[in-house]
Order: structure tokens, then C-alpha cells, then sequence
């Protein structure tokens, strides 16, 4: 049996399907078709895309000018900036994925999760630039940098909604609806979290000071 990184097809998809995201960059409409109806994309390039925009922002952070980017490097830690896009990323693809199942979506997670990580390619992108930016340009020319920035925020944004409305099929009145409830609901799986968690931790807690209080009287 061929492992799948021994084997020269799987890595000529992978390169095909990640060439393709810059086409859906440019053509969001026709691209998010393409990505799950053509099967253009794969999961495989859409985790490529997720490693590398969280590289990209690791690199933001820790090379761009102090002018830009003012971090205290002895609280910096790398697993924060991991869970700050893989969070988001997942938690918007199981929140829009239950919602839209209810709402006649045709866009399967995978589809949804694809989707997402394809959009991110503008972000990778442009805060690569931005770290090159940062070493050649003054703070009073800083309106560039800050310029990139927001642009990159707004292209992304267009994506996700260019995204959604093609894989489920929908309006863009719908599309924006289903977005701010997948909003919502991503809002509401967190806060189920925190509570799941919190009974754990206060479950642990009390047979942990049981034990104790028997160890005490026993002994």
C-alpha cells in the first residue's frame, strides 16, 4: 500500500488544488462553485492554507517592525496564536454546517471547512507583504500597512460570504442571515463549552477534597 506523501498523484492534486485558491480569490462566485461542485478543491490543500496562515501571523507578530507590532516576547506563546485562527475556523464550520442542515443548506461540512480555509489565502497573502512592508517603510507612511491590513480583513470577509452563498445554494440576503446566526451559534457552542468544563473542573474538585476528607479521617 502507497502512503499518500510516497505517492507523486496525490501530490500533484495537492498542487493543483492549492493553485486553485488563488482563483477563487479572484473569482469568489465562479471558484466557491468550482471548489466543491467540480471538486477543484481538497481538504488536504484547505489544511495547508490553515498551517499557513497561522505561520504567517506567527511571523507577523514576531519579525515585523515594533513600529507596527508591539508584543511583549517573554508572554508570546505560538499555541495561542494557533487556537486564535483553528478555533474560529472549526467552530464556524460545525455552528454553519448545524444551521444551515436546517435551513435547506446543500454545502456539507467538509464543503463549509474547505470554504473557510480557502478564504484565508488573501490574509496569507497580504500579512506576508505586510511583514516585508513593515522593515522598508516609516511610521508616518504606517497608513499603508494599516491600509493592507484592513483590506485583508475585508477581502476575507467577502470570501467567506461569496463561500457560503455558493456552497449552500442560497441568496445574499439568506447567505448574510445564516452568517450572523452561524455568529450566534458559534457563540453558543463556546459558552456550552465553558459550562461542560466548569462542571468537570467543580466534579473533579469535589471527589479530589472527598478523597481528602476520607484520607483525614481515616487516618
Amino acid at each position: 500500500m502507497t502512503l499518500f506523501f510516497t505517492d507523486k498523484s496525490w501530490w500533484q492534486r495537492l498542487g493543483k488544488t492549492l493553485k486553485f485558491s488563488l482563483y477563487v480569490c479572484t473569482h469568489p462566485l465562479d471558484g466557491f462553485w468550482d471548489l466543491t461542485n467540480e471538486k477543484r478543491g481538497s481538504i488536504a490543500a484547505a489544511n495547508v492554507i490553515v498551517v499557513a496562515s497561522i505561520l504567517v501571523e506567527v511571523l507577523r507578530l514576531t519579525l515585523s517592525s515594533f513600529m507596527f507590532v508591539r508584543i511583549n516576547m517573554e508572554n508570546f506563546n505560538a499555541v495561542i496564536i494557533f487556537l486564535r485562527t483553528i478555533v474560529p475556523v472549526l467552530l464556524w464550520t460545525v455552528a454553519n454546517w448545524s444551521l444551515t442542515t436546517l435551513m435547506d443548506g446543500k454545502g456539507r461540512m467538509s464543503d463549509i471547512y474547505m470554504a473557510i480555509a480557502y478564504a484565508l489565502v488573501p490574509s496569507v497573502i497580504i500579512n506576508f507583504i505586510m511583514i516585508l512592508l513593515s522593515q522598508v517603510i516609516t511610521y508616518e507612511e504606517g497608513a499603508v500597512y494599516w491600509f493592507l491590513a484592513g483590506f485583508s480583513i475585508l477581502w476575507t470577509g467577502m470570501l467567506i460570504l461569496s463561500g457560503m452563498m455558493m456552497i449552500h445554494d442560497y441568496s445574499m440576503g439568506k447567505t448574510i442571515l445564516s452568517s450572523l446566526l452561524t455568529v450566534v451559534g458559534m457563540g453558543i457552542i463556546v459558552f456550552i463549552f465553558v459550562v461542560f468544563f466548569s462542571l468537570i473542573s467543580d466534579t473533579i474538585a469535589y471527589f479530589i477534597s472527598l478523597y481528602k476528607e476520607i484520607l483525614f479521617r481515616v487516618i
